[in-house]
């Protein structure tokens, strides 16, 4: 741990606390104060996820460069806060949705910027913990951000909720900038030029790993499903209310299961490879998405699934983001990130649209056997991956 390592890990959960205000309140705000349909919250959140994992894959090229990533860090946390606490201020759905897709694209610009600046400001050695510390603060962001909002609700009302959301996101930007100001400065001061490059960065061992990254992303259903197969499940016997406030609690486990995780997860990868911790997180999920699928209706049985689901997140996040670190060249860095980001939304994306489909057509058992077939690839995939986890050196490209 060092001042720039906190700075980005602080950036992180004071970001999640402000974006996850608006985001809490957004279904409500959208249908009972704007009055418009449920369908526009589908639409908006659609076109601003797909807008986000696009621009996370183009802020990639630019993040190659060390000095770049400061303008690109501090101007995307600083877009996303005031673009989402303007949502207060929209009269019509339109205006909530062109202010969203802003937000959500700025929020994914600065990913690969802040990836790579994690790890300009740490050693090799210590990639895993750095990592670790940064999503263990981004999940406890996720945690907070709600109980926020709902505290703010209660005492000015939605509107000025969301208003209010812009003071944790501009602290954000006020703690990437003291992460940037403990910064190692790069050797060259030359401007290196803005490209995007897949051969190069897919070349060799990073290659190797992307494949079994995307295995598993492919099926990494977002966790919206898990609560809804709580809820099903819960049902029988009592209330929906009481069966989705259940569910609730259940996700509030697995977020805390995740933070736990996060940083123990990285030590782990620091001391004996990021790989296998990668491993170990994608055959919890597999395990989780067993339990899943088999159904069971009693809640402690529901606990420990999504228990082992919020402790495979911890790990394979962790892992995922430190793997990726150690295995770039140095000059390659934020493109690297860019992909890595890049896969991660659209695999989301695939995972959830492909399950719903089966949930639907089939069963949620069906479902969660489709995505547990894939973690059963990717495992594959990383078991069968060659070379290991080293500092890589400039490209030739």
């Amino acid at each position: 741990m060092n001042r720039g390592v906190a700075g980005i890990g602080v950036a992180s959960f004071l970001s999640d606390v402000g974006h996850e205000v608006p985001t809490a309140l957004l279904p409500s705000f959208l249908t009972s104060t704007l009055g418009a349909p449920a369908s526009a919250l589908g639409l908006i959140e659609g076109v601003a996820d797909g807008l986000a994992g696009a621009a996370r894959f183009a802020g990639g090229g630019p993040a190659d460069d060390p000095e770049r990533r400061r303008t690109i860090a501090v101007g995307g946390y600083t877009a996303t806060a005031v673009l989402s606490s303007l949502i207060g201020a929209a009269s019509s759905a339109v205006q909530v949705g062109v202010l969203r897709a802003g937000a959500w694209t700025a929020r994914g610009l600065r990913v690969p910027a802040r990836n790579a600046l994690l790890a300009d400001l740490t050693t090799p050695a210590v990639y895993g913990r750095a990592y670790g510390f940064e999503r263990a603060m981004d999940n406890l962001g996720a945690i907070f951000g709600p109980v926020v909002a709902l505290v703010l609700v209660s005492l000015v009302g939605t509107r000025t909720a969301i208003y209010l959301s812009v003071i944790p996101g501009l602290l954000a930007t006020l703690a990437i900038l003291y992460a940037i100001e403990h910064r190692r400065r790069a050797r060259r001061a030359e401007r290196v030029p803005i490209r995007w490059r897949l051969r190069p960065v897919l070349r060799g061992g990073l290659g190797h790993l992307m494949v079994g990254i995307s295995a598993f992303e492919i099926g990494n259903v977002a966790a919206t499903l898990l609560i809804l197969r709580a809820t099903e499940l819960l049902d029988p016997g009592r209330s929906h209310d009481h069966a989705v406030q259940l569910a609730l609690v259940l996700y509030i486990a697995y977020n805390i299961a995740a933070t736990l995780m996060s940083v123990p997860a990285g030590h782990v990868g620091d001391r004996h490879g990021q790989i296998g911790v990668l491993i170990a997180g994608v055959v919890l999920f597999a395990a989780a998405y067993a339990g899943f699928a088999a159904g069971p209706d009693g809640l402690v049985l529901l606990g420990v699934c999504f228990v082992l689901a919020g402790l495979a997140i911890g790990c394979v996040e962790t892992a995922e983001h430190a793997a990726v670190a150690h295995s770039a060249a140095l000059d390659l860095r934020g493109s690297a990130f860019g992909i890595l980001a890049a896969v991660q939304s659209f695999g989301n994306l695939a995972a959830s649209a492909v399950a719903g489909i089966i949930w639907t057509a089939l069963s949620p058992t069906a479902a969660f056997a489709y995505l547990c077939a894939w973690m059963l690839v990717a495992i594959v995939a990383l078991v069968t991956r060659p070379g290991r986890n080293r500092e890589a050196e400039p490209s030739r490209d």
